[in-house]
């Protein structure tokens, strides 16, 4: 008897668990559904683009004034070569071919170990230079003197530009060809001195009347490097 009766307040505690759960729970699901109804929607994201002010100029205000835009911004165009850069490069290729041909000399006949150490300079240096602006020639389509080609060929003095200078005559190169031991080193040092200083001339006038970053850099180092061979060469010749 008193087993039936545990028994019976077992379930009635069960009972009223149950009916505490579902209470709560139906007090739960009424607080979700209201604030589902009362709180606003998330905003959707919109598909229109941002503006973009890329390309765009920005003008600073004054103080206390909004920048003001304005349009894209222009980018200058690099200036190509023209006819002084044309006449220098061409002039300059049969100008340095002789100084190789009076080093190649040197190396045979110079005894001064000084100057044949020059000659070997002017070798390394001017050789990759006639490759440099034979190759810049070619890219803009334009004729390449050869090697032992009469300068007059290319001699653009007549088109308003500096002509070819410095440049030894047949007489002075068979004179040198012709000379051996101390002769020949003062004829050599004499010589290229003359073609040198022609050279920085040259170069001073595409500086003024060319437009070709790179025909402006090369003539920059024509001027600098025989500028510095003239004064050992003159510098040798008083030794």
């Amino acid at each position: 008897m008193s087993y039936r009766v545990r028994v019976r307040k077992v379930k009635a505690r069960d009972l009223s668990f149950l009916l505490t759960v579902v209470v709560l729970a139906a007090g739960l699901s009424a607080c979700t559904g209201d604030a589902g109804e009362d709180s606003p929607a998330p905003a959707a994201a919109s598909d229109a683009p941002s503006p973009s002010l890329e390309g765009t100029l920005i003008q600073p205000g004054e103080p206390g004034e909004p920048a003001v835009t304005g349009g894209t911004p222009t980018v200058p165009e690099a200036p190509e070569y023209n006819h002084s850069d044309i006449a220098f490069v061409q002039m300059m290729i049969p100008h340095h071919a002789q100084a190789l041909e009076m080093a190649r000399l040197a190396r045979k006949y110079a005894v001064d170990t000084s100057v044949r150490t020059l000659a070997a300079r002017i070798r390394a240096a001017q050789g990759p230079e006639i490759l440099t602006m034979s190759s810049w020639l070619e890219a803009q389509d334009v004729e390449v003197p050869k090697a032992g080609e009469s300068a007059e060929e290319y001699d653009h003095g007549e088109h308003g530009h500096d002509p070819m200078r410095g440049m030894l005559t047949d007489a002075q190169m068979r004179r040198l060809a012709a000379a051996r031991g101390a002769e020949f080193d003062d004829l050599f040092l004499r010589g290229m001195i003359q073609p040198h200083r022609g050279a920085i001339q040259m170069a001073d006038a595409v500086a003024v009347g060319g437009s070709d970053l790179l025909v402006s850099e090369l003539a920059a180092d024509v001027k600098a490097t025989q500028a510095a061979e003239i004064a050992r060469m003159q510098d040798l010749l008083r030794s």
